[in-house]
């Protein structure tokens, strides 16, 4: 095997004797090369887009989410919200309702979100960093307070410092419609708008808004009833730990969700468009191979004085062929190894400097540099990729090789 290798390895480094067989070696490692630093970038851009999106939501969502596993409320929150605080591990819980509502201000109106939170509601998430005019307030001394994302802000032309209330509709749970009083099937509230908030997430910004809890209790006529209680960890807690107690303590009729199960559409589409380049690029990987296969041909044709010396000292066809397989794999890991090299450099440069920019308004985005995350598993894939390739590669090779040798054989 080591002498097969030694002479694997001299074809692919000697010159040849024909410039064109050179030229299409070269060619060859190139292609593999760039083909393979092709995917390390762009599947570390995905997985930095990833995480920045994911960094984003992560500063609303909760570390721990606990919802009703069958209908939209929970009839008992209050006694589930003592008996989570009561597992070790949680640093606090708070409950939230979230339901749908009409915002009216002035002669703007629109079908919102309306989420009803605590005053404490920052301390367990990063709300308050998201303010861009006003502030995160929910309550004073004189009234309460709404905080809305960019959308409603923008649709209802309504700013922190407008001294004009917010009216709130939400429709009777309870009870008969009055056709002759239409109005009577809807609770109204009022509060002012203390903050507007955005996050560059459109679930979050379009139609949010942020109301006290109690109002919210009271717009949409429940008691100790919660649609989620959110919670946060004390530092140093196992997620998954808690999150098991919490399943024992709470039983099957509550559903417990850490931030990647909260967010599990959004990072599936994520990962799905990510494997989808992958796939487009092992497309273009395995059309670079052809030159593979196209310089091993030529190599056998130019080597074959060399090929009938190998046979007259001895060595059979095996090993002969043998010899051209492993020049393969040298060619597809060459390029591999020196394509992940190319890759990580472009990647870190990418990561240090930014010199790839976004084409958009740099006042409008989050990042203005593509984000770019290095995942060794990735680098690991696009390794065992490449050998994949290279091993068919190799096999075609194998082909031809005993093809040739048994044509001279026969002329023999």
């Amino acid at each position: 095997m080591n002498w097969t290798l030694n002479i694997a390895w001299r074809y692919l480094v000697s010159k040849k004797a024909h410039n064109a067989v050179n030229i299409i070696s070269i060619v060859s490692v190139l292609g593999v090369m760039v083909t393979t630093a092709a995917l390390v970038c762009v599947l570390s851009v995905f997985n930095g887009f990833r995480g920045m999106i994911m960094g984003r939501l992560a500063m609303l969502d909760p570390e721990i989410a606990v919802t009703a596993t069958v209908g939209k409320t929970m009839e008992h929150g209050d006694s589930a919200l003592k008996a989570i605080k009561a597992i070790p591990g949680i640093a606090q819980a708070v409950p939230v309702i979230e339901d749908q509502a009409l915002a009216v201000f002035a002669d703007y109106q629109m079908p919102v979100r309306l989420k009803g939170v605590p005053d404490e509601y920052t301390s367990i998430n990063s709300m308050d960093s998201l303010i861009v005019d006003g502030e995160f307030k929910l309550h004073d001394q004189v009234s309460p307070y709404a905080v809305l994302g960019v959308g409603p802000a923008i649709a209802l032309h309504v700013r922190p410092e407008y001294l004009r209330m917010m009216q709130l509709y939400a429709p009777q749970r309870q009870g008969r419609v009055n056709l002759a009083n239409p109005m009577g099937a809807f609770r109204v509230d009022s509060l002012f708008v203390s903050g507007v908030f955005l996050l560059q997430q459109n679930n979050y910004d379009a139609d949010l808004i942020y109301v006290p809890l109690d109002m919210t209790r009271k717009l949409f006529n429940y008691e100790s009833e919660a649609t989620q209680i959110e919670i946060k960890l004390a530092p140093g807690a196992n997620e998954q730990a808690v999150m098991h107690d919490l399943e024992k303590a709470l039983g099957s009729s509550y559903t417990v969700k850490n931030r990647l199960m909260q967010q599990a559409m959004a990072y599936k589409m994520v990962n799905i468009e990510k494997w989808m380049a992958f796939l487009l690029l092992a497309f273009i990987l395995v059309i670079a191979t052809f030159n593979v296969i196209s310089t091993l041909s030529l190599l056998i044709i130019e080597k074959d004085r060399s090929i009938a010396t190998l046979l007259s000292m001895g060595a059979n066809g095996s090993q002969v062929t043998r010899i051209f397989v492993t020049e393969g794999w040298l060619i597809s890991l060459v390029g591999a190894v020196t394509g992940i090299v190319l890759g990580l450099v472009l990647c870190l440069c990418q990561q240090q400097f930014g010199w790839i920019t976004l084409n958009v308004d740099p006042s409008q985005v989050i990042v203005y540099a593509y984000p770019v995350e290095v995942v060794w598993t990735d680098i690991i894939v696009v390794f065992l990729l490449v050998a994949a390739v290279g091993l068919l590669t190799s096999l075609a090779t194998s082909l031809t090789m005993r093809r040739r040798l048994s044509s001279k054989a026969h002329k023999s």
